[in-house]
């Protein structure tokens, strides 16, 4: 287990280099600059702050510059549309906000999605079975940016049960939170919630046909305690598998929902230095999310060893 971790370890390396070199020449192919939106500067003045962020510098150069400033240092460098602010710090600021969003709205998705999908697998062909997989194909169906402002006409327009506009942290009192995360949260677990529940019961329909379960039911064993004991624990692998995916898509997905609750997260500043051709600030948030994406897929296979000791790594 720990010369696989090592070898994932070295290869996530490997991964994140990539990454870095292509999402660094991709942006410098794009179109425009940083300072294209600004009104027209002087031409010496242009020239100084050119000269201060390496930008007359060429391509390969400013390549090396990023690079030994993020493998040495730990540095993204200053936000070229935030002077006085550097890319570390608005990280710093927003992945708070996007990782809280993202745990909440994992947790609405098994919440929904495993009962959903134990009922549906114990109850193969029935109602029981048809209604919840009903709702997961909706689910999956509906996307983000149509289910958001539907929940928002309902239960912040409608109902006023809920704020849709204004997010609160968890200093400002947990129900006070809960009245602005609820919706974002909500709209963002339902979606792999419903491929949760799809999961769970194709996993329960393939753990009550072994063996095992059949012996534990010949013996009078209630079926409560046969579902509990024996078959949960494997019905829930492939969704432990998809958890780490989710997750990450998650934090990447909650663009969407960042702009539409108007969050102060990772996506908001995501989009925000795309369209100001924030260079730094564009790398940043592409290596944070793609260092967790790596990071939690690790974790999944590690808890899948856990789980099924069938699977074992060399």
């Amino acid at each position: 287990m720990v010369r696989y971790i090592l070898r994932r370890l070295l290869s996530s390396v490997l991964v994140l280099f990539v990454i870095i070199t292509g999402a660094f020449f991709v942006m410098k192919a794009a179109p425009g600059g940083p300072f294209d939106a600004d009104r027209k500067l002087p031409a010496e003045v242009e020239k100084n702050i050119k000269a201060k962020y390496h930008l007359d510098e060429p391509v390969w150069k400013q390549y090396a510059l990023q690079l030994e400033s993020i493998v040495v240092h730990g540095d993204f460098g200053p936000s070229l549309k935030y002077p006085d602010r550097t890319v570390n710090e608005i990280l710093a600021e927003g992945l708070p906000v996007s990782l809280l969003l993202g745990v909440q709205a994992l947790f609405f998705a098994l919440l929904i999605g495993v009962p959903a999908g134990l009922l549906a697998g114990l109850k193969q062909n029935t109602w029981l079975d048809y209604a919840p997989m009903t709702g997961a194909m909706a689910g999956v169906s509906i996307p983000n940016f149509v289910m958001g402002p539907l929940l928002i006409y309902v239960f912040a327009i409608e109902l006023q049960w809920f704020d849709a506009a204004n997010w609160n942290g968890l200093g400002q009192g947990l129900w006070a939170h809960l009245q602005t995360s609820f919706l974002p949260s909500l709209t963002l677990g339902l979606y792999y919630g419903a491929y949760v529940a799809r999961l769970t019961r194709g996993g329960m329909l393939e753990i009550i046909r072994q063996d095992y379960i059949r012996t534990a039911r010949a013996k009078g064993l209630a079926e409560k305690w046969v579902v509990v004991r024996h078959a949960l624990k494997g019905a829930i692998i492939p969704v432990v598998s998809y958890l780490g995916p989710a997750f990450a898509g998650m934090l990447t997905g909650s663009i969407v929902i960042e702009k539409i609750f108007n969050i102060p997260g990772l996506g908001t500043h995501f989009v925000t230095s795309a369209f100001n051709r924030d260079y730094p600030l564009v790398l940043g948030t592409i290596v944070l999310y793609s260092s967790l994406l790596v990071v939690l897929n690790l974790v999944v296979d590690v808890l899948y060893t856990l789980l099924d000791p069938r699977v074992t790594y060399d």
